[in-house]
């Protein structure tokens, strides 16, 4: 087993402490780039998949890194629908 393929069968245990970073790896791994928004962005993040034309974008949670669930289960979807997962 990869470690994607460990990092992706932990995100979709939906786990209490999935950080963001984690989900950046993932994302990168998945085919995903972030793009910067800007000067002003702060914590706001965008992932986009050039092939599919696909944007994910969320806030990085602060001050602890860990996602929330609710987080995690709208990302799986979104990825899952793009037969990324």
């Amino acid at each position: 087993m990869t470690q994607l393929d460990k990092l992706k069968a932990r995100f979709l245990s939906n786990p209490k402490n999935f950080s963001f970073e984690e989900l950046e790896k993932l994302l990168s791994q998945l085919g995903f780039e972030e793009k910067k928004l800007g000067k002003t962005a702060g914590s706001r993040k965008a992932f986009f998949h050039k092939e599919l034309n696909l944007i994910i974008r969320l806030h990085k949670p602060h001050p602890s890194p860990i996602l929330k669930s609710y987080m995690i289960k709208e990302i799986v979807s979104l990825l899952k629908s793009n037969d990324l997962l």
